[in-house]
């Protein structure tokens, strides 16, 4: 009895702004924000940044578009994302324990394209690991990326 009442009280929420964040760290922030117990919502996913050339960035991705299944290799592949905040909740994703304990803390995070109405008035934070001002090379954004993939907004 006690069990249920400990998880039927909210978990503090976290707010992320996104906005020029490298993906892979800011990936990391959040899971772990996630092992700490908390849920994460990050705003302005659109806007994280992918540090590489443009077109070696897009090669990469494309390159899981070309794997096939070996059930039927001519018909089936396996679904890939394509929008910005799929992308990152199947980046966090990777970085999970697999099974139920992963599945659960990928539940509580929500990823959101720009700032939606009822997160705009909250605190945001900015995790200065993950900041993409540290990158001396060529970078791409997330929109960028979900663009060339075929995303319709």
């Amino acid at each position: 009895m006690s069990s249920q009442t400990s998880s039927s009280q909210a978990s503090p929420s976290v707010v992320i702004d996104a906005d020029g964040q490298i993906l892979g760290r800011l990936a990391t922030n959040v899971v772990r924000l996630l092992k700490e117990g908390k849920k994460v919502e990050v705003v302005n996913v659109e806007k994280i940044i992918l540090s590489g050339p443009k077109n070696r960035v897009l090669a990469s991705y494309t390159l899981m578009f070309d794997v096939k299944t070996l059930f039927n290799p001519y018909t089936n592949s396996v679904i890939r994302p394509r929008s910005p905040e799929r992308i990152f909740k199947r980046t966090i994703r990777g970085m999970l324990p697999r099974g139920q304990k992963g599945m659960r803390m990928l539940k509580m995070v929500k990823a959101y394209i720009g700032v939606p109405e009822h997160l705009a008035n909250k605190e945001k934070i900015k995790p200065s690991t993950s900041d993409g001002a540290r990158l001396k090379g060529k970078f791409v954004t997330l929109y960028e990326v979900s663009k060339s993939l075929g995303w319709k907004e």
